[in-house]
């Protein structure tokens, strides 16, 4: 990919004063970079050269925000990295005033469609899959045994149905029930059987003395449990095999409405996108993430739901998403989660220098606040019309924020639970997440990895980075590729080689 390159450091915006090395193999000392500036030291791929003279205390700026402050005198063509800046003072979240902004007359994009499946609430699967939950984790060890049973024995006679899934945790007993904060994982569990992909066919084993009862993971104001609900302890049952059995029958009931599903075409406004990064490097933020929010604005312009998440990831520039509230409330509620989430950070012992991991220096990115900066353009530019707690489902249609942590498979567990159809992964240091319950798009935001992983790799946004392509075409590239993955008629790499990670819940409730 770097045959006939030149010398190329990115400056992201005129304010910036330090540039991001894009060459493959860094940059040699001696090299002559932007206007003359000649390099001091090698500088690896993805990190940053100082443009100007920066002396100690003076602001490191990059995005045009400040992301440090320089604990020492940095020339122009040396390396800049987390070593030589200091982490600067979070957004104070009382003293970001809001002003309702105007409301824009945007083009609406029509006549987009897809392939899904329509369920009785109106919401719209990209899969057809039968969903398997657990009220408490003793029974995990059965519903493995269950599921690659079904896949063996049932799913043969069903072929209109992709899969069957368990949504194994490790929660359910142990616990306080009543906790405040075991709302979170309670209602997580709940609303994952809801996600559109398992067509309203709710199915819970337990084990008869948890403290989560099924019942309780049932949709609100159902009364239907005889065929829903299956305790382990249920005295009917002698020995394992009549366990067995009676799981095996009941899933048949829902396998056989299951397979009743058939694809119709589908406005894209019933399109529900998690955009979520992992694995990021310097280039996330001037590639991937740019052409993922892109492709964002053309699915809220087409009616649709999109969701970006990780408080930790966003906190930093948070003072840059609250003007793009739709509403005061909407403001009001992005201030409480990341408050929220401060909180609970301090009660741990923690603080945000615990993000970015040893990887994402690696690639560059020297502290959060730069990580939050090239984080949050992955949601666009459309005003934020909700903003969605931990475990919560989605109400609107639009921008949506969904408050998770930044743990890849909690926050992919999370988005999950609000409802997404189709999810988006944008990784710049490589990473073979995926999800059975949903299709993950792969997007790399540089060549080297894209070139490396192709076979792991979806979309390659690194052209971007060498203007070989725009935002706006690999944007589009990748509102079509979600088009076409959430028809079926293609398959994202993570489904075609059988790499599928666990859900993961976020429990900040106590155990016992």
């Amino acid at each position: 990919m770097e045959q006939n390159v030149k010398n190329t450091v990115i400056k992201t915006n005129p304010g910036d004063n330090v540039g991001i090395v894009c060459n493959a193999s860094g940059l040699q000392k001696g090299a002559a970079v932007l206007d003359g500036i000649i390099l001091r030291e090698f500088i690896p791929m993805g990190h940053k050269v100082a443009l100007e003279n920066i002396s100690e205390g003076k602001e490191v700026i990059r995005y045009g925000e400040i992301i440090g402050t320089a604990n020492q005198e940095i020339k122009p063509g040396e390396w800049v990295n987390e070593f030589k800046i200091n982490l600067p003072v979070p957004p104070d979240l009382e003293q970001i005033n809001y002003t309702q902004p105007k409301s824009e007359n945007f083009e609406k994009l029509e006549d987009y469609t897809f392939q899904g499946y329509r369920n009785p609430d109106g919401s719209v699967g990209t899969k057809n899959m039968l969903g398997i939950s657990i009220s408490v984790q003793c029974v995990a060890g059965i519903t493995n045994y269950i599921v690659e049973k079904i896949r063996k024995e049932l799913l043969p006679k069903y072929p209109n149905v992709d899969d069957a899934v368990a949504f194994n945790h490790s929660y359910g007993c142990g616990i306080a029930i009543n906790a405040p904060a075991a709302i979170i994982p309670i209602r997580t569990i709940k609303n994952l059987a809801q996600n559109p992909n398992f067509g309203g066919e709710i199915m819970v084993i337990g084990l008869g003395c948890e403290k989560l009862r099924p019942e309780r993971l049932m949709p609100d104001g159902s009364t239907e449990s005889e065929n829903s609900i299956l305790y382990l302890q249920d005295e009917a049952f002698t020995g394992f095999e009549e366990m067995i059995d009676g799981i095996l029958e009941m899933a048949d009931k829902h396998l056989q409405k299951l397979n009743e599903r058939e694809r119709e075409t589908c406005p894209a406004s019933d399109l529900v996108v998690g955009m979520q990064c992992g694995g990021s490097d310097a280039f996330s933020g001037i590639t991937g993430n740019p052409a993922a929010g892109f492709a964002a604005d053309l699915i809220v312009k087409a009616g649709g739901t999109v969701f970006f998440s990780e408080v930790t990831e966003v906190r930093d520039a948070v003072h840059l998403l609250i003007p793009r509230a739709e509403t005061k409330e909407v403001a009001e509620a992005l201030k409480r989660e990341m408050k929220w989430y401060d909180d609970y950070l301090l009660n741990g012992q923690a603080d945000r220098s615990a993000n970015p991991s040893p990887g994402n220096k690696r690639g560059g990115l020297s502290n959060v606040v730069e990580k939050a900066l090239g984080s949050m353009v992955k949601s666009g530019s459309s005003a934020i019309v909700d903003v969605i707690a931990p475990g919560e489902k989605i109400r609107k249609k639009g921008l949506n924020f969904v408050a998770t942590p930044a743990s890849d498979f909690v926050c992919g567990t999370l988005q999950l639970a609000a409802g997404m159809n189709m999810h988006v992964f944008i990784t710049g240091r490589g990473t073979p997440y995926g999800l059975r319950e949903v299709p993950v798009i792969k997007v790399s935001s540089n060549s080297k990895l894209g070139d490396r992983w192709h076979d792991l790799i979806d979309l390659d946004a690194g052209p971007i980075a060498f203007g070989q392509k725009t935002i706006s075409e690999v944007g589009n590239e990748l509102f079509h590729l979600i088009l076409d993955v959430a028809s079926g008629t293609k398959k994202v790499a993570a489904d075609k080689l059988g790499i599928h990670n666990d859900l993961v819940l976020f429990n900040p409730g106590p155990l016992t």
